[in-house]
């Protein structure tokens, strides 16, 4: 038997083997979380998380398991936000994540990524008690902080970190390292990361999301900085829109926002 016939043989049992089965059922699953996550669809990542529920356990991939799960519920809460929807059901969701991403780092306490995903629930969760409960809201925000020093410390340069972090900052005020300019350098660093870094991992329950999510936290924060980059927030809208044209977001409310900015702009032209 040539040793290229073996080779296939063993490539083919290994694509049958539960293992291997096992990971592809979670691949496929992880893929139609991150599609319904950029079409807005909550009812299918609430769906879509279930699903995954049978392979927690598993040995090997149980942390990234949990990590898409997680996942789900922080994009439902984020795509609930952008929608309006009921802010009881966004709490719920931001909890839960919250358990996900935690359980995943008592799987793998190396694993940034769920740090980065916790942090920025946390934080979320803050805002939503901001109003009527100013001091829950304020044990969230620190809690939020303190695991997202730790991926700081851990991983600076995780595009994924640095989108969540430049959003911190943007709501932050500079006498807490905050503001839009600090902001924007932190997104347009992580935008950079994310294009060096893009097509290093191969396998697909890694994240590697960010470079898309960049180039739209640009087009909002240019949209909404205090002098607005009307041009530099459409083109970042339109080319994150290139890498995913069915976003809902970006498709169907950011990118109409920044036109009609645009269409309202006074013109000093001549007649």
């Amino acid at each position: 038997m040539t040793s290229t016939l073996t080779s296939i043989i063993a490539f083919l049992v290994a694509l049958s083997s539960p293992a291997q089965e096992t990971r592809q059922v979670v691949t496929t699953i992880v893929a139609k979380i991150q599609r319904a996550d950029y079409e807005g669809d909550r009812a299918a990542l609430n769906r879509l998380r279930v699903e995954l529920t049978p392979f927690v356990v598993d040995g090997e991939l149980g942390s990234r398991v949990l990590y898409w799960r997680g996942f789900a519920l922080w994009r439902r809460a984020l795509n609930g936000f952008n929608d309006g929807a009921n802010p009881n059901e966004i709490e719920e969701d931001l909890r839960q994540c919250v358990r996900d991403f935690r359980e995943a780092l008592a799987r793998d306490p190396a694993f940034v990524d769920a740090k980065v995903g916790a942090g920025s629930c946390l934080v979320n969760h803050s805002f939503l008690n901001l109003k009527t409960n100013p001091t829950r809201a304020s044990e969230l925000f620190a809690d939020s902080m303190a695991i997202l020093n730790e991926a700081f410390a851990a991983a600076p340069d995780n595009p994924r970190l640095l989108w969540v972090r430049g959003a911190n900052q943007w709501y932050a005020p500079p006498e807490r390292g905050g503001g839009q300019d600090v902001a924007l350098a932190t997104y347009e660093r992580g935008l950079d990361l994310a294009r060096r870094q893009k097509g290093r991992g191969t396998d697909p329950l890694e994240p590697t999301w960010g470079e898309a999510e960049l180039l739209t936290n640009l087009a909002f924060a240019n949209l909404n900085r205090a002098t607005p980059d009307l041009a530099a927030a459409e083109r970042h809208a339109e080319s994150a829109l290139a890498l995913v044209p069915y976003w809902h977001y970006v498709r169907d409310i950011l990118l109409p926002q920044i036109r009609k900015a645009k269409a309202q702009r006074p013109s000093f032209g001549l007649a």
